[in-house]
């Protein structure tokens, strides 16, 4: 049976998220201190953005509510959802982020992750009729947009690992941004994408690894399709993995196995089978129908569902986070 999102899921989201958008502790902070008069609170270091465990967690839980009170407007989260925007998303709140950033040693602060879910959140905003949440964050995506441009043409090899670093994922998030926006990052990474992946070839796909939530074969072919034609990403994809219609590398057919969703690294397996599930559904919907893919893509992420949706509550380490990625793994391609 396909699970599809539904009004049902989206309250259940966002009752989740709303409980730790503004929960302070415990807090995972990524801080340096340049000497002891920067050690201090979260909240105070980020006015914002410091609920949900850590700041990349709290950022796409924002996009997450966004993203459902766009989807579903008259649920009965909503205006729980809008009090909160109209109370946090506002210049005089930006600010104290914007500051931060401005901190020495903070230039590679949340680098790429966190870069890319800000840019999705933005660009999540200003899609709402409403563009008062958007112009207030605004200026602080910008300079994230800069810094991207800034890195990018630096970083000669990808990083591939399936976690927070991960290249591919992050230009995901910031190429649906910069299009049609800020051209000019949309064509570097595009670039990027095609200089570093465009002659991978019969991907073995040795994952996962034990706390990866990304996979770094999937995520990569679905950065790929974001920035190749469709016939061109076709052949690229059947060159990368020239035996998924034979079932191999099986690994990516089969979800992870969660030993402890009591211990924060574990609990990213759960994340894993979300983000293949994602994955799987935009690949299929970006090859032509006659591809085994195209049909077999939608099977393969229905089992991974099933795998995680049942565990997105119950332990306050997956719970900061992995509705979001139910979220991306449930809204259909479009």
């Amino acid at each position: 049976m396909t699970t599809i999102l539904t009004a049902e899921h989206a309250s259940h989201f966002a009752q989740l998220t709303l409980g730790h958008l503004g929960r302070e502790y415990p807090n995972k902070l990524d801080h340096v201190l340049n000497g002891p008069e920067d050690a201090e609170t979260p909240s105070a270091l980020h006015p914002v953005f410091h609920g949900s465990f850590d700041w990349h967690s709290c950022v796409h839980g924002w996009w997450q509510v966004m993203r459902l009170l766009r989807l579903f407007p008259d649920m009965p989260e909503a205006a729980a959802i809008r009090a909160r925007a109209d109370t946090m998303l506002v210049p005089e709140m930006i600010a104290g982020e914007i500051a931060y950033l401005a901190r020495p040693l903070s230039q590679g602060f949340e680098r790429p992750y966190g870069w890319g879910w800000l840019l999705a959140l933005h660009h999540e905003l200003s899609l709402h009729e409403r563009q008062d949440w958007a112009a207030a964050l605004a200026p602080l995506a910008a300079i994230f947009a800069q810094r991207f441009e800034d890195h990018l043409p630096k970083l000669t090899y990808p990083i591939r690992h399936g976690i927070h670093s991960n290249s591919a994922f992050a230009l995901v998030l910031a190429h649906e941004w910069a299009k049609g926006r800020r051209d000019g990052l949309a064509a570097l990474i595009e670039s990027r994408l095609r200089d570093w992946f465009g002659e991978d070839r019969a991907a073995q796909a040795w994952e996962p690894s034990g706390d990866e939530f990304l996979s770094p074969t999937l995520t990569e072919a679905l950065a790929m399709s974001r920035v190749l034609p469709p016939a061109e990403f076709a052949t690229w994809f059947d060159a990368f993995l020239p035996e998924i219609a034979e079932g191999r590398p099986q690994t990516l057919l089969v979800p992870a196995f969660v030993s402890d969703r009591t211990d924060g690294k574990i609990a990213h397996l759960d994340g894993l089978n979300l983000s293949r599930a994602w994955c799987w559904r935009q690949i299929a919907a970006r090859l032509p129908q006659a591809h085994f893919i195209h049909d077999a893509g939608e099977e393969i992420a229905q089992r991974h569902l099933q795998a995680a949706l049942p565990h997105l509550a119950g332990d306050y380490m997956g719970e900061h986070w992995l509705a979001t990625f139910a979220l991306l793994a449930l809204v259909p391609p479009e």
